[in-house]
C-alpha cells in the first residue's frame, strides 16, 4: 500500500535496532530476507506505534530439530514496552506437526489464547502474519481505559478474530496491563537450540 511504512526490505535492517542497547541492528540480511542472530538477541523498530495494520513473512529452516518450544521458536512483539520480553507477543514457532502446549503454538497469543486453526506451511516454505494491532489505553492516572486487540491472519486463513488481551504476555506469571504509550515492535531472538528463523517483507501502516 502506498501509505505503508517498508521495515524490512531492500534497505536490509535500516529502521531497526538491537532491543538490548538501541545500537544498530547487525543480523545478517541477504536479498532482503534477515537471519535472526542469537547472539546479539532481538531486534525492536527505531519508530513507535500505536495501532497499525502489519504484514510480516517468516521461514522456519528446512530440516529443523527439536521438539515443542525449541524448535523454531521467536515472537513477533506486537508492542514492546520494557526490558525483554515486556510486551504482547504473537508467537512463531514451527507448528507443523510439532506439539507443544495449546496457547504456545504459532500464532497464538502467547500464553493467553491459541489460534482458531493450525495453518501452518511445513518448515522451508514462507509463513504470512497480516495483524491488525489496536493498543491498549490508559487513563491518567495509569488504570486501564480500553484493553489492547489483534486480529491476524496466517497464510491468509483468520487465526485471531478481534481477541482481547488480558495485559501483557509473559512466560510465568499472570498477564496485566502497565500504562504505556507508542512502543516498537520487536522480533525476538529465542534462545532455545534450533537453528535460527529467517523473515521478510515487513511492512506496517499506522491506523488512526
Amino acid at each position: 500500500p502506498s501509505d505503508a511504512i517498508v521495515l524490512l526490505g531492500k534497505g536490509g535492517l535500516d529502521e531497526w535496532v538491537l532491543s538490548k542497547d538501541g545500537s544498530p541492528a547487525t543480523w545478517p540480511v541477504t536479498d532482503g530476507v534477515a537471519t535472526v542472530d542469537k547472539k546479539v538477541g532481538g531486534i525492536k523498530t527505531k519508530r513507535s506505534f500505536t495501532n497499525y495494520q502489519l504484514h510480516i513473512e517468516w521461514r522456519i529452516p528446512e530440516g529443523i530439530t527439536g521438539s515443542g518450544q525449541a524448535r523454531g521458536n521467536s515472537g513477533v512483539f506486537l508492542a514492546s514496552t520494557g526490558a525483554g520480553d515486556m510486551g504482547y507477543e504473537l508467537q512463531v514457532l514451527d507448528s507443523y506437526n510439532n506439539k507443544t502446549y495449546v496457547n504456545g503454538q504459532a500464532a497464538s497469543i502467547y500464553k493467553q489464547t491459541p489460534p482458531l486453526v493450525n495453518a501452518m506451511r511445513p518448515p522451508g516454505q514462507w509463513q504470512v502474519y497480516d495483524v491488525i494491532w489496536t493498543a491498549p489505553t490508559f487513563n491518567t492516572d495509569g488504570s486501564l481505559k480500553t484493553p489492547a486487540y489483534v486480529t491476524a491472519l496466517h497464510n491468509n486463513v483468520l487465526v485471531q478474530n478481534h481477541f482481547q488481551l488480558r495485559g501483557h504476555t509473559p512466560y510465568i506469571g499472570l498477564p496485566k496491563y502497565t500504562a504505556h504509550g507508542p512502543a516498537p515492535i520487536m522480533l525476538q531472538a529465542h534462545g532455545d537450540p534450533s537453528p535460527p528463523i529467517s523473515f521478510r517483507n515487513i511492512w506496517v501502516r499506522p491506523l488512526q
